[in-house]
């Protein structure tokens, strides 16, 4: 059961290291993968750091009780991003995958040029599910707090130890839409997860399934150009499941009601929510 009882026991630039470190040894591998046609770009690589790094992490994520509950039609699942609230080594972890050294790789494996990272983790930063959450099919929110960028790469890292397929909450990409079978990708231990966000990225998360809880570290990268030949944006939009066409039915509905009130208020009727990190 996470915890805030794990030591801080790495900075910022220790993690980088790590995940530099790995990231240039499966550099070739990831390049490959994330290059596969016919599907939402993608590719992961594990062991990403060590693996007692990895336990502290996990040990350290919040109680559900201290984090924001998002539950409806479209998601059950647990966020936090005022990192400012929680264990130190959470900010850590989340700010080593903004080092201008990890994003200039991941900009080499992916081949998208002028990646920027987020430091207001708008969307970002830890996410947890227990038994009964998921996330519906969704594309992600087109741009950055500010609609100056576009969101264009996902860092999903999980970190809960003995995570088993059968579990659930595991990664879904609906490669020929959300009519059709997905692609999963198992939310394994100490598994760094890349993948594109854009108009056709739809993803979600399978039911948790297990007693346990499923615990995620979240980044988001921007380009100040789109992955598209035209321009484009989009609200976080949610789709119901093949097997769920009344819910599909009532959150398209969802999607044409929350997109004209964006038409009118820049961010919603809600102001978004992000974080700015300590100085260091």
């Amino acid at each position: 059961m996470p915890s805030q009882t794990a030591p801080l026991n790495k900075s910022r630039w220790e993690f980088a290291d790590q995940i530099r470190a790995r990231l240039l040894a499966c550099k070739e591998d990831l390049q490959t993968e994330f290059q596969v046609g016919d599907r939402i770009a993608s590719c992961y690589m594990d062991d990403l750091l060590d693996e007692a790094d990895a336990r502290a992490i996990y040990q350290a994520f919040p109680k559900p009780s201290e984090m924001l509950l998002l539950k409806d039609l479209r998601e059950f699942k647990y966020v936090g991003l005022q990192m400012n609230r929680f264990h130190p080594i959470l900010e850590e972890i989340i700010y080593a995958f903004q080092h201008p050294g990890i994003v200039q790789l991941v900009s080499e494996i992916t081949g998208i040029p002028n990646l920027l990272p987020d430091e207001y983790l708008y969307a970002g930063g830890i996410s947890l599910m227990h038994q009964g959450c998921y996330l519906n099919p969704h594309l992600d929110n087109s741009h950055d707090k500010d609609r100056q960028n576009y969101r264009v790469m996902n860092l999903l890292y999980y970190v809960t130890p003995d995570w088993q397929p059968e579990y659930g909450g595991n990664l879904e990409l609906w490669d020929r839409g959300v009519k059709q079978p997905c692609r999963t990708i198992h939310s394994r231990f100490n598994r760094l997860v890349m993948m594109v966000t854009h108009r056709s990225s739809w993803h979600s998360v399978s039911k948790v399934l297990h007693q346990g809880q499923r615990c995620c570290v979240s980044n988001y990268y921007f380009s100040p150009h789109p992955l598209e030949e035209r321009d484009y944006f989009h609200i976080t939009s949610f789709r119901g499941r093949p097997e769920q066409p009344i819910r599909d039915i009532v959150l398209r509905g969802d999607i044409v009601l929350r997109s004209g009130v964006r038409q009118v208020f820049k961010h919603g009727i809600r102001q978004p929510h992000f974080y700015r990190q300590r100085s260091k």
